[in-house]
């Protein structure tokens, strides 16, 4: 009975142990593949860091002023603007014109710092008649962006490893596409996330600066001005005769044709009159009798020929 349960023992021995070497098989295989998915899980941990906090804000906003120069007021808006560390991307000047008023329009690239330094610093320029800023937090898109840069920037790299240990042709040819389109992509989304950035570091301010506005009277003042005015309107009022004339003239003349085409109808249709209804309507003279008797013949009284 000794023997078969010490070869029992040593069989459930040599069992646990080949599990144990089993185990530490499967467990060097999964720390290999795990290697492979530390980018992603790096990716997880960006995206879903419950520490970063969302403080990318994009700010744009709109200030109008009323000014005696605006003009002088856009250049002293565009000193405010780059000592504040900014700059002016345009600029756009109107002069005042007959019945209008001066405008200067300046488009402001503001550090998001300074942003309320610059409005206080413009009410020196004149009167601010609107100010208008907004926000919109961009801190989740910022974030995005950034562990799609990561996890391209970390595929790219693969690829290339692998592009060196490659041997087929067929290989070369598919690693190099597959990295020529994660490159395309990844310059991609490196443009937008530096767009992105520019406008979360420099916030977008539009200066309008107007004149105020001043209407000009017409009114004559004195005796002079007041017959030159008179003048002016006289001329005005024939001239607008003259050019109402030289309108109407081409259907005054049609109108005449018209007319002249209708008289003629007319008259041409009273000359058609039959010649025979005329003469019904004038009666027969008879002859004189002495003209009878000077040609030897009786002198019978003429009747007419419809008499009965």
């Amino acid at each position: 009975m000794t023997s078969p349960s010490r070869i029992l023992l040593a069989l459930v021995l040599a069992g646990t142990a080949a599990l144990a070497l089993s185990g530490c098989t499967a467990g060097g295989g999964g720390s290999s593949s795990s290697v492979d998915q530390v980018p992603a899980q790096d990716e997880a941990a960006t995206v879903a860091d419950p520490d970063s906090a969302d403080t990318a804000v994009i700010i744009t906003g709109r200030v109008v002023i009323t000014a005696d120069s605006p003009v002088a007021a856009a250049d002293e808006a565009t000193d405010i603007a780059i000592d504040a560390g900014g700059r002016v991307d345009a600029r756009s000047e109107h002069a005042s014109g007959e019945g209008g008023d001066a405008t200067a329009e300046l488009t402001m690239r503001i550090p998001a710092t300074a942003v309320e330094e610059v409005r206080v610093a413009l009410r020196d320029l004149g009167t601010v008649e609107e100010t208008s800023l907004e926000t919109a937090e961009v801190g989740g898109q910022q974030r995005d962006l950034t562990a799609r840069i990561t996890t391209l920037t970390t595929s790219i790299a693969r690829y290339n490893e692998w592009l060196a240990t490659a041997d087929k042709t067929s290989d070369l040819i598919d690693l190099e596409s597959a990295i020529a389109e994660r490159q395309s992509e990844l310059e991609l989304l490196q443009g937008e996330l530096h767009a992105l950035e520019d406008q979360v570091a420099m916030s977008t301010i539009t200066v309008t600066i107007r004149s105020e506005y001043v209407p000009t009277s017409t009114a004559p003042s004195n005796l002079g001005e007041a017959l030159a005015v008179g003048w002016t309107g006289f001329v005005a009022f024939w001239s607008g005769v003259v050019i109402a004339l030289g309108v109407a003239l081409p259907w005054l003349v049609l109108l005449a044709a018209i007319a002249a085409v209708v008289m003629w109808l007319v008259a041409r249709k009273r000359r058609r009159v039959p010649a025979s209804a005329v003469a019904l309507q004038t009666p027969l003279q008879t002859p004189h009798p002495a003209l009878f008797e000077a040609a030897g013949g009786p002198v019978e009284p003429a009747q007419h020929p419809h008499t009965p």
